[in-house]
């Protein structure tokens, strides 16, 4: 006679020995994250937008000869066309080769800008918080210092003083913008230091540098990741400025701020050579601050799936 199987078999999972499947928190995020359509919209124009910046330049030289640097004076500024979608500049460069390589610069600038902020702000919270007493005051009081100062008015004296390479743009950009990141992961570790596995890695002799950088700060990158997402247009909106006061990326190379800057010099008359720069930026910028959202709810583990 054959029968319906008990309740508990229809419970059991086929094929794991009849235990239920668990679920990680990234596996989790993941979920909530699909479910977030804005999120999902803003990553997908984001690959889309970083595929035409890193491809674009490469074919449009390839198929149509320009690139971001030749000049031709006697062809000038031009409105859009199908020669030239984006119209030309003043020095008749063609504007969608420059507003493409200027994206490649800006999201370059921000990415690298952003994880050496991340870098440093994990480093620094992990070990001050883990140090504690008075090394972990001193430590928080210089960031306290720092944030009292004009966040802008730092990176101008680092790149004055550096100099105006790209490379130096990021590296200042970064090196005074990890002070968010610093509080955020010493409020974490201040947590988990007292956890069960930090106690029992102190038992078995583990040097602090251990329990550190393998214990404490890998169960800190759910914040961190959220903050870096949060991180990356920010320094691209402070590399546009600090092009737009001419301290950033330097000519003839362009950014998507200098393209900015030289449009907003010129709006009145060649319109096109604002608008179209104007726009990739705030459609990037809109697309990833959508993006760190999405990122920062899917990481919430209050967040219902």
């Amino acid at each position: 006679m054959t029968g319906i199987p008990p309740p508990s078999a229809a419970a059991e999972a086929p094929g794991n020995g009849g235990l239920v499947a668990g679920s990680s928190l990234w596996h989790d995020a993941w979920k909530r994250l699909r479910k977030n359509r804005l999120a999902v919209a803003s990553g997908i124009v984001i690959l889309v937008l970083t595929a035409a910046c890193l491809v674009g330049p490469l074919v449009i030289a390839t198929t149509w000869g320009y690139d971001y640097e030749t000049q031709d004076l006697a062809y000038g500024a031009r409105p859009p066309s199908w020669q030239h979608p984006f119209g030309t500049d003043f020095y008749g460069r063609d504007l969608l080769t420059r507003v493409l390589y200027g994206g490649r610069v800006s999201l370059t600038v921000g990415l690298l800008a952003a994880v050496v902020a991340a870098t440093i702000g994990t480093v620094y919270g992990a070990v001050s918080s883990y140090a504690g007493g008075v090394v972990d005051s001193i430590m928080m009081r210089a960031v306290d210092i720092l944030y009292a100062l004009p966040y802008m008015f730092l990176v101008i004296i680092l790149v004055t003083i550096l100099g105006k390479s790209l490379l130096l743009v990021f590296l200042a950009l970064g090196a005074v913008g990890w002070l968010l990141t610093a509080r955020i992961v010493r409020g974490q570790v201040m947590s988990l230091k007292e956890q069960d596995f930090v106690t029992a890695a102190r038992s078995l002799g583990t040097p602090a540098h251990d329990i550190v950088f393998r214990h404490l700060i890998p169960n800190t990158l759910g914040p961190v990741i959220v903050t870096f997402t949060l991180t990356v247009p920010s320094m691209i909106l402070q590399e546009a400025f600090l092009s737009f006061l001419g301290l950033g990326v330097q000519a003839p190379r362009p950014s998507l701020g200098a393209l900015i800057n030289d449009g907003a010099n010129q709006m009145l008359v060649f319109w096109w050579t604002l608008a179209f720069p104007g726009a990739v930026m705030a459609i990037l910028l809109f697309a990833l601050n959508f993006l760190g959202d999405g990122v920062r709810d899917a990481l919430d583990p209050r967040m219902k799936h």
